[in-house]
């Protein structure tokens, strides 16, 4: 089996929305917990989360078997300091590196085991999930990128990479829209916030439901 690295991006600096985006509660836990618990109950073999200075404070959050989180004091660089910092740290032996966002709480672990499972196939080195036609993250590469990884400048990913070498990217088409689907504005908050409360209340309702069905069942 090969061995895959996945830094999950934690550091950006939000400017949209004016606050730490990534604190923002979403149901019971933070916008960024969501991301980092796909992450974590994934088959990656190790998580590196990188936290800028601002929210530096959640690092006991991610005290967790195979987890390394530090922090990026440079984030006002843009992505690439981040995704330099991880890559900083990464275990020595790894063979593709998982870079993840920290703003996409709807990602799936079983979508993140299903690229890694491509990946290990070994056919294409860069491997990218497509929802209905939309290129999304998390993307996964070879260690043969490292280097041009830890060359990004400024506030990009690796879009440039994977632009340069289009023979060696892989396309992988899922089912979960979590892979385009990120919080970037009040309006995306309140959207998702909005949905997910709805859909706690609807599971609470059928839960209800199934008590007050075995209670009459007992009468």
């Amino acid at each position: 089996m090969l061995r895959i690295s996945a830094i999950l991006l934690g550091a950006g600096k939000s400017k949209r929305m004016g606050v730490d985006k990534l604190s923002l509660p979403l149901g019971r836990k933070t916008v960024l917990e969501h991301c980092f618990e796909a992450l974590v109950r994934s088959e990656a073999n190790e998580v590196i989360v990188v936290l800028g200075i601002r929210n530096k404070k959640l690092k006991g959050l991610f005290r967790k078997p195979k987890v390394k989180t530090v922090v990026n004091p440079f984030f006002n660089g843009g992505m690439s300091t981040s995704i330099r910092r991880g890559l900083q740290v990464i275990h020595p032996g790894f063979h593709g590196v998982l870079i993840a966002l920290g703003d996409q709480p709807f990602l799936k672990t079983r979508t993140i085991n299903g690229l890694i499972h491509v990946f290990e196939k070994g056919k294409r080195g860069i491997i990218v999930p497509s929802f209905r036609g939309r290129r999304g993250t998390p993307v996964i590469f070879h260690r043969r990128y490292k280097k041009e990884l830890l060359d990004l400048k400024g506030d990009v990913g690796g879009r440039s990479i994977i632009e340069r070498h289009p023979e060696d990217v892989r396309l992988v088409p899922v089912k979960s829209r979590g892979v385009v689907k990120d919080i970037d504005t009040w309006q995306d908050y309140k959207n998702q916030l909005r949905i997910m409360n709805e859909e706690l209340r609807m599971r609470r309702d059928r839960e209800t439901g199934r008590g007050e069905r075995g209670k009459r069942g007992f009468r």
